[in-house]
């Protein structure tokens, strides 16, 4: 399946709207082109190659450890690569000597080595394309992007239009806002007429955006009940939440038969009396550490039992409650249930969740994925055959979730891999965004600026979570506040990042075809219309799409 985006229709439609902008820009637009079918002949290269045009790969003896394969592997010799930029790269394989392998792209430089900065599960006899990238964090005059099979397995590897395209900081922004533009607002035209439909100029006009489109919140725990402060800093900021821990099986069923959905309750009554919409997290967990000890206990027809218990005592007490429900938590890492109730077991819960709740979204969720191309459970390819085997089997499945808990983003290689996982068609969303305590609160905030910014202006990421439920001695990973909740530098880019994409309050009158026009983010608006004694209200939504929307009023 091919995934690509063609602006040709938004680029005159931003251009008269950010026309200084666009005639500035003569740099290149990010190409999202993406395959995930294993081709008889390649597709031609993005960017026309770009760096590569008309550069033949070399072919190198493969090295694994300190040791010489025998067998020879293509690479790329890369010539004054600069700090900062933004690599964007992909090629197509193809394969023999195995029925399939796992490549990886590695970078070396004269200073280090990435060793994952792009992956494709390939095929034998048939192309299969990559797309992955990186940024430099020190100059290098020659360095090698290598392509090797993942293990120490002997096989041929071709490759075929490759391309490598650089972008430098400012017109990797540019892109970004692009983006933000044309998919995350939109043209608006008020027309204001008298009630025999006569143009009235000088019209004032104020609108204010009262809520948000795009779903953009962060996880909470029970330490928000009864605390005011909290709630309040809470409500102020997001419009999404979803519970850490609190719907878990070993939070709601610790002991067998024993089920107790206080705390949930208590904090689904907080978001609901604050409109606010809560994503339930999660169905099962796959890894063994955090499923119930009565469980692990529990063989065969019981464990099939108790499985189906929670889905129905779950699903049929809050239906229509949650906007999606991850039923299979980290399944490409652990595989409890699979290993004792057969191979279809995650099939399994996804019919039973969709049967006591047809109404539910349903989605999986994933780490490593985003974060990485390193760990070799959870490369994008392996997740898009594993949604693709279990939709093949009838399963239900409605989103996929990217955990997204981040130490040093690489976002060439984040965006890639969103890329290829647009192909399923399928909402996609960053569902515990974090940054890890090891690089220290400054960079927490730098990285999380840069997530959370590749996040919103990906066309095919519907929604973003971040996990930073605030306990006493602190938070998982990333805290935006102190527990007197002044802001942290990751609070200071979330509220920075909530001024920016939100339209605030605009005032102007009608000209002289009496209409007034404005560009704003998608979402709801209040609009208030004043000529001489006369005033008129109204409210209006404001969806995607390419075309601008227009409102008459008669006052």
């Amino acid at each position: 399946m091919k995934h690509s985006l063609v602006f040709g229709g938004f680029w005159a439609f931003f251009i008269l709207l950010s026309g200084s902008l666009v005639a500035s820009y003569d740099g290149p637009l990010y190409d999202f082109t993406a395959y995930t079918e294993c081709k008889a002949q390649p597709e031609e290269p993005l960017y026309q190659g770009g760096i590569l045009k008309d550069e033949p790969p070399i072919m190198r003896p493969a090295i694994f450890g300190k040791t010489a394969t025998g067998f020879y592997t293509p690479a790329f010799l890369l010539k004054n690569l600069t700090v900062g930029n933004f690599y964007c790269f992909s090629t197509w394989i193809k394969i023999q000597g195995a029925n399939s392998a796992l490549i990886r792209a590695s970078l070396k430089t004269e200073n280090r080595t990435y060793n994952c900065i792009g992956t494709v599960l390939a095929k034998n006899g048939c192309w299969s394309f990559l797309k992955g990238g990186f940024v430099l964090d020190s100059p290098s005059n020659l360095a090698l992007l290598l392509f090797q099979n993942s293990d120490d397995k002997d096989i041929d590897i071709t490759i075929d239009s490759s391309s490598l395209q650089s972008f430098t900081d400012q017109e990797w922004r540019f892109n970004q806002q692009f983006m933000i533009n044309t998919q995350r607002k939109r043209a608006v035209t008020i027309h204001v007429s008298d009630q025999q439909g006569n143009r009235l100029q000088g019209a004032a006009i104020t609108i204010n955006q009262v809520s948000k489109d795009f779903p953009f919140g962060s996880a909470i725990a029970h330490t928000i009940l009864g605390n005011l402060p909290y709630q309040n800093w809470f409500v102020e900021r997001f419009n999404a939440a979803v519970f850490e821990n609190e719907l878990k099986w070993y939070a709601t069923e610790p002991d067998q038969g024993k089920t107790n959905y206080t705390l949930a309750d208590q904090m689904l009554e907080f978001v609901r009396a604050h409109q606010i919409i809560a994503r339930g997290h999660n169905i099962f967990w796959e890894d063994p550490k955090y499923t119930p000890a009565w469980v692990r206990n529990l063989t065969g027809p019981d464990l099939q039992s108790a499985v189906n218990s929670r889905i129905q005592s779950l699903m049929s007490k809050y239906k229509e409650e949650f906007i999606h429900w991850d039923v299979s938590n980290e399944m490409l890492h652990f595989d409890f249930y699979e290993q004792r109730l057969g191979p279809d077991a995650t099939l399994h819960f996804y019919e039973t969740a969709h049967q006591s709740d047809p109404l539910a979204t349903l989605f999986t969720n994933e780490f490593n994925v985003v974060e990485t191309c390193s760990d070799v459970k959870s490369t994008v390819d392996t997740y898009i055959e594993r949604i693709r085997e279990l939709e093949r089997g009838g399963m239900y499945m409605d989103g996929i979730g990217l955990e997204s808990h981040f130490t040093v983003p690489n976002l060439p290689l984040m965006r890639a891999v969103i890329d290829k996982l647009a192909t399923l068609r399928l909402p996609i969303w960053l569902t515990e965004v974090d940054i890890s305590s090891s690089v220290g609160k400054e960079l927490q905030g730098v990285y999380l600026e840069q997530v959370l910014r590749e996040g919103f202006s990906h066309p095919s990421v519907n929604g973003i979570m971040l996990w930073t439920a605030l306990h006493p001695k602190g938070c998982y990973e990333m805290c935006l506040t102190d527990e007197n909740f002044k802001n942290l530098p990751a609070g200071d880019v979330v509220d920075k990042l909530l001024k920016e994409w939100e339209s605030g309050e605009m005032k102007g009158v009608t000209g002289e075809h009496g209409s007034y026009s404005f560009y704003g983010f998608l979402g709801e608006y209040k609009v208030n219309v004043g000529y001489g004694d006369r005033a008129a209200n109204f409210t209006f939504s404001l969806p995607r799409s390419g075309e601008t929307k227009h409102f008459s009023i008669h006052l």
